[in-house]
């Protein structure tokens, strides 16, 4: 069990050993991109952990908008536009019963109900519902719900990985101008007496 304990803070104390102790081969600017490394690190870590929270609050969303919604069934009053290729969306009179009980009429759109296309007049298509009445798009199910929360939650973690990598990348980029520019100036005292020499 000391051995296994031993062998796990290897690498924090090689990581120590690189970042603060000092030595006459690290330069200033490896401390400076080991400590970027570290912060970036742990940025990414930090994102991994947070991912299942923000894949939990998008579900439990997609959830509670589909509570407040009711279903119904209308009545279209004319038949439903009719679907050609220019066609993005379109809309048709109809009628139904509001979660209140009250009679209402109004246009659906082929964006809240996509069954609209083709429909014929006297058709009964499913429709969700406000409170107030309204029309909305259909609610995911809970499996729906479910991949969209894992889908967002894969994409947060693949932008927080590209934005690191991006940072990272820009970091070393002044970094490795600078040890260019020092090596250069370096290079210019030391270099003309070997060049005589030879």
């Amino acid at each position: 069990m000391a051995q296994k304990s031993r062998m796990a803070a290897r690498p924090l104390r090689w990581l120590a050993r690189l970042l603060i102790t000092p030595s006459t081969l690290r330069r200033r600017s490896d401390r400076i991109e080991g400590m970027i490394v570290v912060l970036l690190s742990a940025a990414f870590l930090a994102a991994v952990a947070a991912a299942p929270f923000v894949g939990e609050g998008v579900y439990h969303a997609q959830r509670a908008e589909a509570a407040r919604l009711h279903p119904a069934t209308a009545v279209l009053i004319q038949n439903g536009p009719a679907s050609t290729m220019l066609a993005a969306a379109g809309e048709t009179a109809a009628r139904w019963r509001a979660p209140d009980g009250q009679q209402r009429s109004g246009m659906l759109s082929t964006t809240t109900v996509p069954v609209l296309w083709n429909a014929h007049k006297g058709d009964r298509v499913r429709v969700w519902l406000t409170d107030s009445g309204q029309p909305e798009s259909q609610p995911s199910s809970p499996l729906g719900a479910l991949l969209a929360s894992i889908v967002i939650t894969a994409g947060f973690v693949f932008g927080v990985a590209i934005a690191v990598f991006v940072c990272y990348w820009l970091c070393r980029l002044v970094l490795d101008r600078r040890r260019l520019a020092a090596w250069a100036s370096e290079w210019s005292m030391t270099g003309p007496p070997w060049t005589t020499r030879l």
